[in-house]
């Protein structure tokens, strides 16, 4: 064995020195050098080659010789594996860094596959979250978040697919459509920003868990997975925060791998003083099968306010044994009556003297007022001989006493005097209803549905309409930027359904179930209800074709097909070589060979596409060579406004 391989295989056996595909992480290394890390010196001492190598004897003691080591392992040929010498012989390299290492500022672009692949049983029903990621510096990216060109539009209604002929405004000029957009979160976000800003009641996302599992987590080394996730989500959570209305909410899903880090990140973004809570939500009472620790039953929902000292919560039941309780109803919502007294001992009228007060009440108990008319009935908090008092003072009874807030009956003989309840109840941070259970309400219903079952995990129903509930009004905006199966849609529709609400929900993907799975979801529920109707457009795609492809892709044979396509039609970065050497070729079926090889040759070549061009920007809308539809065009102009198109 040479010694490099020697060296390398040490440096392997030190988990902090290596990513998830086993790759050694040299500027770990590296950096762990410079601080003269007693971990690496330990392990370089254990070898005897190592210490005669990078080890200078002064009086009996090893002094490590850091300048001998760094230079060392920073050589060209040190490293010398297929995966490293295709992103030379491609350009993939720049003044010998790669682009990860170049730039304090990072952008992470994800791929999301929540589709169920055929015989899986129900065992390994679990969230499948596929990650080909690119770290981009800041000054890499310049026309990325520029508004893009819309296309496909079609309106879904009760009767099917039929031509968007108008985008509908509000008397304010905002748009009041439900909009299903598919083309990359982030950059639909920054697209649909300015239509949107301050606009946006709720946000409710269920992003990426980031779970840690091969298939579950960021393709990134173990040193840059927290921060790689974090980057991802703050990326998108920075822009939407200025879509919130001043008393707007974001509510955000979370398993225990992640929820500190987010809780971190949610606390800068927002600030700490607008932290609503933390909801804990039972999705599975069994818990996760073969854990080696605690099964995880739950997870969290993360909840802040734009502005806490303006936003509230409405006064609703979301529990259905209590909401059971309240039968009547008028303009203002669900009621129940309730006495207006307060019969328990720190009440008495001694110790409340302000709330003791006569209630007169006419002989038909139709009139119920403070002011004292002849033949009505004098009323006070009296039971049992004892005299206790009312709810509030005189003057509150006084504010409130119309629109039949207070009622008079006749209980047991005794006229009693009752008020309005409205429907409400303590909001527990702890949701453990069945109703919540993504199995029963998530799975199935989806399943019904659509009749057949291939979209892993969907959230429950109920866990979206309940969060609905508490923070929404009959005509407010809803945004979903991780739209998966379309719960939100579903759940905004439905509760429109049931209290004649206007709401409109916002949804955002990018992969091709929005197509197979979310719109027909969507227009399964329309039709159900027989009311609404929904847009769906998608960004005008450039090099997002290529993405899409080599996402696609099952082979290295397919993959090296789409490679020679992208050199002749895509936009690639300035620096990769157009040209595909013979011996780049060679290295890259050589990856392909390895383990997990086809993820990598995937990686590798999305880092040769810009991805400043992944669509096509509004600015070139005009441009003939993306010949765009004069009914896309006038579409376009209908959604951005005459004046910025």
């Amino acid at each position: 064995m040479s010694f490099n391989s020697k060296l390398t295989d040490l440096l392997k056996t030190n988990s902090n020195f290596v990513d998830d595909e086993g790759e050694l992480l040299l500027a770990a290394v590296q950096d762990r050098a410079w601080k003269l890390d007693h971990d690496l010196i330990r392990l370089l001492l254990s070898d005897d080659e190592m210490k005669a190598k990078f080890f200078d004897e002064i009086d009996g003691s090893l002094l490590f010789n850091t300048n001998t080591f760094i230079e060392y392992i920073s050589q060209k040929n040190f490293l010398d594996n297929s995966y490293t010498r295709f992103r030379n012989r491609i350009g993939l390299t720049i003044d010998g860094k790669y682009l990860s290492e170049r730039g304090e500022v990072s952008l992470a672009w994800a791929y999301k596959d929540c589709v169920l692949e055929g015989g899986q049983t129900k065992e390994e029903e679990k969230r499948k979250e596929v990650f080909f990621n690119e770290v981009l510096a800041q000054d890499e990216i310049n026309r990325m978040f520029d508004p893009k060109v819309l296309m496909n539009f079609t309106r879904y209604t009760t009767a099917g697919a039929q031509p968007v002929n108008e985008i509908k405004r509000d008397e304010n000029g905002v748009i009041r459509e439900n909009l299903l957009i598919k083309g990359n979160n982030l950059i639909a976000l920054h697209t649909i920003k300015e239509q949107f800003r301050g606009k946006v009641k709720l946000i409710y996302i269920d992003p990426p868990y980031n779970t840690g599992g091969s298939t579950d987590t960021f393709v990134y080394n173990n040193s840059f997975k927290h921060s790689s996730w974090l980057t991802f989500i703050k990326n998108r959570i920075d822009v939407s925060k200025d879509l919130l209305t001043d008393d707007g909410f974001i509510a955000v899903t979370i398993d225990h791998e992640e929820l500190f880090y987010l809780g971190v990140l949610l606390d800068d973004i927002f600030g700490r003083e607008n932290r609503v809570g933390i909801v804990t939500i039972l999705i599975n009472p069994k818990g996760r099968q073969h854990e080696r620790f605690f099964s995880a039953a739950t997870e969290y929902m993360l909840v802040y306010a734009k502005n806490k000292n303006v936003a509230q919560f409405n006064k609703v039941a979301i529990d259905e044994d209590i909401k059971q309780n309240f039968i009547n109803a008028d303009d203002k919502g669900n009621y129940r009556l309730i006495p207006f007294s307060r019969i328990r001992t720190s009440t008495l009228r001694e110790y409340k003297p302000n709330f003791w007060y006569p209630i007169y009440v006419s002989p038909d108990l139709s009139d119920v007022t403070h002011e004292r008319f002849l033949g009505y009935h004098e009323i006070y908090p009296i039971e049992n001989g004892n005299e206790y008092s009312w709810k509030t003072k005189l003057d509150t009874f006084i504010e409130r006493n119309h629109d039949n807030y207070f009622i008079a009956e006749k209980i047991e003989g005794r006229i009693t005097i009752l008020h309005k309840y409205y429907e409400q109840q303590v909001l527990k941070n702890l949701w453990t209803d069945k109703k919540y259970f993504p199995e029963f309400q998530g799975t199935n219903l989806l399943k019904k549905l659509l009749g057949e079952n291939f979209f892993s995990y969907p959230k429950s129903l109920y866990a979206v309409l309940d969060t609905l509930r508490i923070m929404t009004n009959e005509n407010d905006i809803i945004l979903d930027f991780f739209a998966g199966s379309g719960t939100t849609a579903h759940a905004v529709l439905e509760l429109n359904n049931n209290d004649d609400g206007r709401r409109n929900f916002i949804l955002c993907e990018q992969l091709d179930y929005i197509e197979s799975v979310t719109k027909r979801r969507i227009e399964k529920v329309i039709q159900n209800n027989n009311q609404g109707d929904f847009i769906f457009f998608q960004l005008k795609g450039q090099n997002q074709v290529f993405v899409d492809l080599l996402s696609s892709a099952k082979t290295t044979d397919e993959l090296v097909k789409i490679w020679q396509e992208m050199v002749e039609n895509s936009f690639l970065n300035w620096y990769v070589n157009p040209e595909i050497p013979e011996d780049a070729m060679h290295e890259f079926n050589e990856i392909g060979k390895e383990e997990n090889g086809l993820v990598k040759q995937k990686k590798l070549l999305m880092e040769l596409l810009d991805k400043n061009q992944l669509y096509v920007n509004l600015s070139e809308i005009d441009d003939a060579k993306f010949n765009v539809s004069d009914e896309d065009k006038a579409l376009n102009r209908a959604f951005y406004g005459e004046n910025n198109v």
